[in-house]
């Protein structure tokens, strides 16, 4: 180690397993978590003791998995953006090949624009396979960018990223769009668990998720979200598994619901652009492919899926550690007497075990 060259070394710990099933994968699991929040492994411990209580755990819905960038180009005016837009549409299978033509992995799924004054946004989205895509899609994008300049009159370059994409920044085309995966976990809770290991009801989480995570979060001013803190689970886990953590940001924006069914907890998580990749930069370091391997994303399987296996097990963490800290939330000091006893008394104990 020198002055330029080091490593971070973040404290990780395994917790679980994690009960999961789904239209990806039906597992139990460990998962790894880099953090200096000691008392997140302890709540997400509670989340995931709670999901092995039902039969089918924690159910996680893969809905979409597309990644995107977004280029700026100068047209002469608006009429000329405007039809430098339908003639796009009308080549779409000449933009797919040129795609082909640049990477083995990425396909173009879908264009969208946005048109300000003389200025087109041109969001593309693409399938990555294995990879979170961040340097797939932009190479792609550049081919495309070179291409279309080329062919669409009246247009000009003006940069090769746009904001429009948008890339870890809290926006709200992210979650109208999506970008990453998009993943639905759902929970129903029995009363009898909720009582003996919430310490709650399932009346006082849904209440305090509509005050605290809906209408807090309204008059705060939040950006497609509303959600207690998906960014502890996200960036634990991202840090243990390799991934570009920045994308936290656009990541933690989600939705928590939370309803009461006759004393039993209904309890659901939305990500719409959960970022990860099994394959890629960072990929390569001896603990994230140990970390990798243990989750089962090291098998044989057509491309794409590790990754969509990967962001199902994220989207079930984010689950766990949101219903354990709502659940302590519902009770007065609880929250802050876990922090003072496993943090400033350097108490190792997990909750809930």
């Amino acid at each position: 180690m020198n002055d330029r060259h080091g490593t971070a070394g973040v404290p990780m710990r395994w917790v679980g397993p994690l009960r999961i099933s789904g239209n990806v994968a039906a597992t139990e699991t460990d998962v790894p978590l880099a953090t200096y929040e000691t008392p997140l492994w302890p709540s997400v411990q509670r989340g995931a003791n709670i999901s092995r209580s039902t039969e089918r755990g924690i159910v996680a819905t893969l809905v979409d998995d597309r990644m995107t960038r977004s280029v700026l180009v100068e047209a002469k005016d608006a009429q000329a953006a405007h039809a430098a837009t339908r003639l796009l549409d009308a080549r779409i299978e000449e933009l797919r090949e040129v795609v082909r033509g640049c990477s083995r992995y990425a396909e173009l799924l879908g264009i969208r624009y946005e048109i300000a004054a003389d200025l087109l946004f041109i969001r593309f989205e693409f399938s990555t396979g294995d990879a979170s895509g961040h340097n797939m899609v932009t190479l792609a994008s550049d081919a495309l960018l070179t291409h279309i300049l080329q062919t669409v009159p009246d247009i000009a370059y003006g940069s090769i990223s746009g904001n429009y994409c948008t890339d870890k920044k809290a926006t709200a085309v992210n979650g109208i769009l999506g970008r990453g995966k998009n993943v639905v976990t759902e929970l129903l809770v029995p009363r009898a668990v909720v009582a003996e290991r919430l310490h709650t009801t399932a009346g006082k989480i849904a209440a305090l998720n509509v005050r605290k995570n809906l209408i807090g979060t309204l008059l705060a001013g939040g950006i497609r979200s509303a959600n207690a803190h998906y960014a502890n689970m996200l960036l634990a886990f991202y840090l243990a598994t390799g991934q570009d953590a920045a994308n936290i940001v656009e990541g933690s924006q989600g939705v928590t619901i939370a309803e009461d069914r006759d004393g039993d907890l209904y309890f659901s998580c939305t990500l719409p652009n959960l970022i990860v990749g099994t394959v890629g930069n960072g990929k390569g370091l001896d603990f994230v492919e140990t970390n990798l391997a243990r989750l089962g994303c090291r098998a044989d399987r057509p491309t794409g899926e590790n990754a969509h296996r990967l962001a199902v097990v994220a989207a079930a963490t984010v689950l766990c550690g949101e219903l354990s800290l709502l659940a302590a939330q519902t009770n007065p000091g609880e929250l802050m007497r876990a922090h003072v006893r496993l943090e400033r008394n350097n108490e190792t104990t997990r909750i809930g075990v």
